[in-house]
């Protein structure tokens, strides 16, 4: 092997493995922690400006779709917000049981429960935009607007890079 190619590799390997006693990796330095406790923080703020509303995040998030869709199926749901279908279905057959949304059968296919925002549903979704924007600013109000706008992309451009996991099942 060429001596310079030797070196080189020798000189990346050296990069990649942390000498003994400087493996130390700080949560705080992880993307993953960070991603989590972003979160549960955005999860507490919503819990405290949405309570009245007795809707989750996720919940929400169904909602929206359907206020901006008119109707879809659990399937195109789950997809929409980047979740399984078994618990995207629990979480719609709660609101269903809240009267916040109606599901039907498909008359295409007899699989499908086709899902739509009920009048009450839509006046929930109204009634609460307010304090679930103001939960999702919250989460970010530490940086400026433009960081705040910088990160948004940020994040977006990660999700969109492994947008092939979208609905893949999660451990907790």
């Amino acid at each position: 092997m060429d001596e310079g190619l030797q070196a080189g590799l020798a000189d990346e390997a050296a990069a990649t493995e942390a000498p003994e006693g400087t493996r130390h990796w700080p949560l705080v330095d992880r993307p993953g922690f960070l991603a989590r406790r972003m979160h549960q923080i955005h999860v507490s703020l919503f819990a405290e400006r949405c309570a009245a509303f007795r809707v989750t995040p996720l919940q929400y998030s169904l909602l929206s779709v359907l206020r901006d869709l008119g109707e879809a199926d659990q399937t195109t749901l789950a997809s929409a917000v980047a979740l399984d279908r078994t618990t995207t279905t629990g979480a719609v057959k709660r609101l269903a049981a809240r009267c916040l949304v109606s599901r039907s059968t498909s008359p295409m296919d007899r699989r499908a429960q086709i899902c739509r925002l009920t009048a009450e549903g839509a006046a929930l979704h109204s009634a609460m935009e307010s304090a679930a924007r103001l939960a999702h600013a919250a989460t970010i109000e530490a940086l400026t607007p433009a960081e705040q706008v910088h990160l948004t992309e940020l994040l977006r451009r990660v999700v969109d890079g492994h947008e092939h996991r979208r609905g893949q099942a999660t451990i907790a």
